[in-house]
């Protein structure tokens, strides 16, 4: 059986884990005919590896998940066809409040292709759910994840500062000596890589075991346990949305870890995330998991994932001492759609003027264009933040900030200005049901407040 599809901006959120319940073993593998190596280019957004990925002669965009043991596609639309073959309904599971399974359709014997790497008996998974609209939040166009997939089949070079991917076939790969290099031992659940870790939140580390998560733009995510002093640095943390799940969106806590280590690599003054526990569901019952290190900090290495071996290899590179920077402002933005915005542009005419055949002169005439720009939405706004106490609310459309224009900067640059110094005065214009309103506050720090003893 075969099923039509129509897809476009099938988006991805800034956080998924995916567990099936549906039992999976598929079938073949990628594999590079011809070459013992390939090199893909990816674009990096918000700490998220993207991939030009070709299914069935449609080429797609996909975040690189190691937190995936399939490939999945979301929010199917009415645009660019797609087809699939062989579909049958099954269930997935994820992180999300109340943790819900959902319905999606399991598709065998797709053809895949990334770079020079071809699958031709690939299986995938398609959500339906309209809720599903994770990539609103990046600001780009994704159209779904693969993980488990590639990894299985190559080893797998990332290099964060070039963004380039390298695909080796494993019986041709021969590792670099690299004085400046650790090499783990990875062990997996499901698919799924784990590392072992140390974090220091009071006075003395404690050994974790973490998911390595390349498909969650945060640094640390831990799971809270009172027994292991895993609980938010200092008693002092914020409330805050963390992400969403394929079950839902996901809270908690947001704090501090005074040190992260991996073996020598030692990291200070970290951004971590204490998930509520509704929230877990399913992935809290995986033994011994202590939580997941992500794309914050994964990018502050160049990797290779060995998965043949169970190894993975980690140097440092220039993002290594980068600072740790929360959101102050409180503000979550989506990018919901488009707005038509006038835009002027002088144009210059040539004439003869008054003073002799030989004189000229130039006249600008002023003409207007209407065009379709990204509209930018705040979706969640944080209780007693700087923005919610001057004002602003849920569903406000972001017209400028500190003078420019939203349309003239990516939804990932905005962001970026509310993680700035504590002080620095920010600027909006934005519309509120058609009226143009104004607000102004200056970022705080967030931890002043709120202590977990309040």
């Amino acid at each position: 059986m075969s099923f039509m599809l129509k897809t476009k901006n099938i988006l991805v959120g800034l956080m998924l884990v995916i567990v099936c319940s549906y039992s999976i073993h598929g079938q073949g593998g990628f594999n590079l005919p011809r070459m013992d190596y390939d090199k893909i280019k990816f674009r990096l957004i918000n700490n998220l590896i993207i991939l030009p990925v070709e299914i069935n002669g449609v080429e797609l965009s996909f975040i690189l998940d190691t937190g995936v043991s399939k490939p999945i596609l979301f929010n199917i639309t009415n645009t660019d066809s797609l087809q699939i073959k062989n579909v049958e309904t099954i269930y997935l599971r994820g992180l999300g409040e109340g943790s819900q399974p959902i319905e999606a359709l399991r598709s065998r014997s797709n053809f895949f292709k990334i770079g020079n790497a071809l699958n031709i008996n690939q299986d995938i998974y398609v959500v339906f759910d309209g809720s599903m609209n994770f990539s609103n939040r990046l600001g780009v166009n994704v159209h779904g994840i693969i993980g488990y997939d590639v990894f299985e089949n190559f080893v797998v070079e990332i290099n964060y500062i070039t963004k380039v991917l390298k695909l080796h076939k494993p019986e041709e790969y021969k590792a670099k000596r690299c004085k400046k290099c650790e090499v783990f031992d990875l062990s997996f659940f499901n698919n799924k890589p784990y590392i072992e870790s140390e974090v220091k939140i009071d006075s003395t580390f404690i050994t974790t075991k973490l998911l390595i998560d390349t498909g969650s733009s945060d640094a640390l995510w831990l799971f809270e346990d009172p027994s292991l002093g895993l609980i938010p640095y200092n008693q002092l943390f914020f409330d805050d949305f963390l992400g969403k799940g394929l079950s839902g969106n996901v809270y908690g806590k947001r704090s501090k870890v005074k040190s992260f280590k991996l073996k020598s690599f030692e990291l200070n003054n970290v951004n971590a995330a204490f998930p509520d526990s509704s929230s877990l569901g399913h992935a809290r019952r995986i033994t011994n998991r202590n939580g997941s290190v992500s794309g914050e900090i994964l990018k502050r290495f160049n990797i290779v994932f060995d998965y043949k071996n169970s190894k993975i290899t980690l140097k440092k590179n220039s993002n290594f001492r980068t600072p740790f920077y929360y959101n102050r402002s409180g503000i979550i933005l989506e990018q919901t759609g488009t707005r038509v915005v006038k835009e002027k542009e002088d144009r210059g005419r040539v004439g003869y003027g008054n003073k002799g055949a030989n004189s000229t002169q130039i006249e600008l005439q002023t003409h207007y264009q209407y065009s379709l720009k990204p509209s930018y939405s705040i979706v969640e706004l944080r209780s007693g933040s700087p923005a919610e106490k001057v004002g602003l609310k849920v569903g406000d459309v972001i017209l400028s900030v500190n003078g420019k224009q939203s349309y003239e900067i990516s939804l990932q640059r905005i962001m970026e200005y509310f993680k700035n110094d504590i002080g620095k005065l920010i600027r909006l214009k934005v519309d509120r049901n058609g009226e143009t309103m104004a607000f102004e506050f200056r970022l705080e720090d967030v931890f002043k407040q709120k202590k977990l003893s309040d």
